[in-house]
């Protein structure tokens, strides 16, 4: 598909904003006049001010990169870039952590556009991420995020190293979903890392960590407290007291850097604010009162919807409402009010 003039010039209609942070906001949504070109805005005109220069930089690799990819099957298609931010298109799939190929045909499809990418003199240095890797509705590989992406002029020793670590990479995904289908040379390739690779493990990586984990507060996993056993049962007696509470449904997630958040979806009419006030201390980070929870046919609350909902997961959602489309309607008011801001429904 080519880009168009009246493509590059429509307006972007905003649907979902799926992650947030201090160098951007990825916002998918659609064209006006083009409902069949799905599109991602990586927004960044609302930058704070100290991180700009960054974000900017991180965006002008990710431009170049998506321009050198241009007509790679499985590749994103750059629409425009401007003050705003860089407009791509919307990548259909599903993220490898929840595909799990284990078919042959997909890790060849993705050698394949390594391959190309190699030859275009670009290699994509974050595909250590199984979300960066997609398994399209066809079965074939995709990968997105190129904000840390390199395009070489020479095909030198550097770029070598860097096209053999995507490589490794891929390889890596390979191991954990269809560790049968390793080859011995490839084996012998994930046993040997590349010496930048062990001098930014051992050096940068300690570092990098810190800056996205503590600085720019991008989370560090679930942790292990068992917040829901240790408080739960003061916070749900003092929030059922009240008439108006008909259930209290807790969750976990991700705090900024380490620890562990306590969510609690309370079915009430009542206000967040008014069930802040009724909640013992220690206080649950985010109330979100509910109208309706989801239920099991026993009545039980829909514990595994709830958990996504809390930890922000958007993939998994989409996979579960389509296995299951009678949940879309009675989840759509949860989504769009859920409290855990690295990602929020705008419409």
């Amino acid at each position: 598909m080519h880009v168009t003039p009246d493509i590059a010039s429509a307006p972007f209609l905003p649907e979902t904003v799926h992650k947030r942070d201090i160098f951007s906001e990825t916002i998918s949504g659609q064209l006006e006049g083009h409902p069949d070109l799905p599109v991602v805005l990586r927004k960044l005109d609302g930058v704070p001010f100290y991180a700009r220069p960054i974000a900017w930089w991180l965006a002008r690799k990710e431009i170049k990169g998506l321009r050198a990819v241009q007509g790679i099957e499985g590749c994103p298609l750059l629409i425009r870039a401007d003050r705003v931010g860089l407009l791509r298109s919307w990548t259909k799939g599903t993220p490898l952590q929840l595909a799990k190929p284990t078919h042959a045909a997909w890790y060849k499809d993705a050698k394949r556009m390594l391959r190309q990418m190699r030859r275009a003199g670009v290699t994509h240095n974050d595909i250590a991420k199984p979300q960066n890797w997609l398994m399209t509705p066809e079965g074939r590989a995709a990968v997105i995020d190129f904000q840390l992406a390199s395009v070489h002029r020479r095909r030198g020793r550097l770029f070598r190293t860097m096209a053999r670590e995507d490589l490794r990479h891929l390889l890596k995904q390979k191991r954990a979903y269809a560790p049968e289908l390793l080859t011995a040379s490839e084996i012998r390739m994930l046993n040997r890392k590349a010496l930048p690779a062990r001098i930014w493990m051992a050096t940068a990586k300690p570092a990098y960590n810190f800056i996205t984990r503590r600085v720019m507060n991008w989370s560090d996993g679930e942790g292990t407290e068992d917040r829901i056993e240790r408080e739960g049962p003061a916070l749900r007696s003092a929030l059922m007291a009240h008439e108006q509470v008909s259930d209290v449904a807790l969750s976990t997630y991700a705090l900024p850097a380490k620890g562990v958040g306590l969510y609690a979806f309370v079915e009430t009419d009542l206000s967040a604010d008014t069930l802040r006030r009724l909640a013992p201390d220690p206080k649950p980070e985010l109330i979100q009162p509910a109208a309706k929870l989801p239920r099991h046919p026993d009545g039980s609350p829909r514990m595994d919807v709830l958990h996504l909902i809390a930890t922000n997961r958007l993939d998994e959602l989409a996979e579960l409402q389509s296995a299951e489309p009678d949940l879309k309607e009675a989840l759509k008011s949860l989504i769009a009010q859920r409290l855990n801001l690295t990602d929020r429904v705008l419409r």
